[in-house]
């Protein structure tokens, strides 16, 4: 059986802190996902896809390089005004889609650094280091996170709607702070929601942030229209490629549901589950006008889909949102253990969905794969050959994404917030010994982090809580070779 032809067009819709359990053909009854519901009815829902860490700056990295994140010293949780981390001349996946002649494009979340690091950031003027210097041809998105400042778009490489006599000043330096802007301690009559461990710095649009910022009052987000803003871009980077008659790349990075939560005011209750709830629906109907557009435009059988999340979920991530309490009987890492953050499979383990017409197969996959296989899988569906030192983590899975191999990889690594790491071969999880505490208090996360190794058999035991490293020592010696042994393997900027 040979695989159909390929795709004309990819779209990689990438969430933001959503689990495993979070979709209702995952298994929720809580949230109702029927965009992403049709996804999997349509197409391929994975059950064994993992990204390559539990925090979204390193899988972000994996997802665009090909390299897992200890490659890069850098690859980790970046303040909103960090250097870029990929730096140019590494091949990335848009630029390798871009060789092969497609109209690239970036929309949302960003939050791998700008610029190239010589001198801090001026938000004022053109920022030398961005996503169109790593093979997107349109770049609209935020620097960081939500939570983080600069509260701004970038379009290209200049801030949208900035005033040259209301110039834009960010420090995450406490030495530096400004005294004439709010401050969550400082003018708490100003905020709209309570935040905790962290998020007290600058207060923008009623709301507490990581970071300090003064100045760039126009250019401003709005919370509750960072959704549409998002979603039209997209539609409007589709429109125009359609115009040129050119295939498409587009990675479509959704904030959703990151804190601080903050629908729109068309989903504010839209569930039981206070704001998380509501922001996942939001993103269920971005993605239900996203396959609308495809279909205007007569180019759904001709686009391939792919739905993921950059890590596990997390409820109470420091803001008062009422998320835990409001959780009920809702599981959102389904069967698995610990969350964001965790190197338990809650942390990595996540929804991962193919949809185009052209698949092999539909339904469920038991294949194991990772986010970093996609530059070699997309790779092999171009006919592209990876340039050298390229992707050097990437493995061709193409046939596992189209539904042709049930199988996929024999191994892959995770690694969780303190880059601890974790091997799954087979059946078997290994989680290397680490220091740290095994409970995360302030998001109330486990964390798998133990001395001891642990051990995991996944055929009986996906929620890992029967350890049986003590019985099975000769794998758990195997695997911690081979996680040294990927380890030691090339080492690359």
């Amino acid at each position: 059986m040979s695989i159909k032809r390929a795709p004309r067009n990819v779209i990689i819709v990438y969430a933001d802190d959503l689990g495993f359990g979070d979709l209702g053909c995952y298994g929720t009854h809580q949230i109702e996902t029927p965009n992403l519901d049709r996804l999997c009815a349509d197409g391929l829902r994975f059950t064994d896809a993992y990204s390559t860490s539990a925090v979204c700056t390193p899988a972000r990295y994996s997802i665009l390089t090909g390299r897992y994140p200890f490659r890069n010293d850098r690859a980790h949780i970046l303040p909103g005004d960090a250097q870029c981390i990929i730096e140019q001349g590494v091949d990335t996946l848009p630029a390798m889609f871009k060789r092969a002649g497609y109209h690239t494009g970036i929309v949302g979340k960003w939050h791998l650094g700008l610029s190239d690091g010589n001198a801090p950031i001026n938000w004022n003027q053109d920022i030398n280091l961005t996503p169109i210097d790593l093979g997107f041809d349109e770049s609209f998105i935020f620097p960081a996170t939500a939570d983080r400042v600069p509260c701004v778009y970038i379009e290209g490489r200049r801030v949208v709607n900035l005033e040259p006599e209301d110039p834009i000043e960010v420090t995450y330096d406490e030495e530096c702070v400004f005294d004439d802007i709010p401050t969550y301690y400082k003018n708490p009559e100003l905020l709209n929601m309570r935040s905790s461990h962290g998020h007290d710095m600058s207060i923008i649009g009623g709301i507490g942030r990581i970071g300090y910022m003064r100045g760039g009052k126009k250019a401003l987000w709005r919370d509750e229209d960072l959704a549409e803003t998002f979603l039209n871009r997209v539609i409007k980077f589709i429109d125009d490629t359609q115009e040129k008659e050119q295939p498409f790349f587009l990675y479509y990075a959704l904030h959703q549901p990151h804190v601080p939560r903050v629908p729109s005011e068309r989903f504010r209750g839209a569930t039981e589950l206070g704001p998380r709830g509501d922001v996942i629906v939001e993103m269920d109907w971005c993605v239900g006008e996203l396959y609308k557009e495809l279909q205007r435009l007569g180019i759904l059988e001709d686009t391939m889909i792919v739905f993921s999340s950059d890590n596990g979920p997390v409820l109470d991530d420091g803001y008062l949102d009422g998320a835990y309490e409001l959780n009920g009987t809702h599981k959102p890492t389904g069967p698995l253990r610990g969350g964001k953050y965790s190197k338990f499979d809650g942390g990595s383990r996540i929804p991962f969905i193919v949809s185009w017409p052209g698949l092999e197969h539909k339904g469920v996959t038991h294949a194991l794969i990772s986010q970093v296989d996609l530059f070699a899988s997309f790779a092999d569906m171009l006919g592209m050959e990876l340039l050298d030192d390229a992707a050097i983590d990437s493995q061709n899975q193409y046939a596992a994404l189209v539904g042709k191999d049930p199988v996929g990889r024999k191994e892959l690594l995770v690694e969780d917030v303190t880059c601890g790491k974790m091997l799954r071969s087979g059946n078997w999880t290994y989680l290397s010994p680490s220091e740290g505490s095994p409970y995360m208090k302030q998001v109330r996360i486990e964390t798998g982090l133990s001395h001891d190794p642990q051990l995991y058999n996944m055929d009986y035991d996906i929620g890992q809580r029967e350890n049986v490293a003590w019985e099975y020592r000769s794998v758990v010696t195997d695997m911690e070779a081979r996680i040294q042994k990927i380890m030691e393997s090339r080492k690359t900027r």
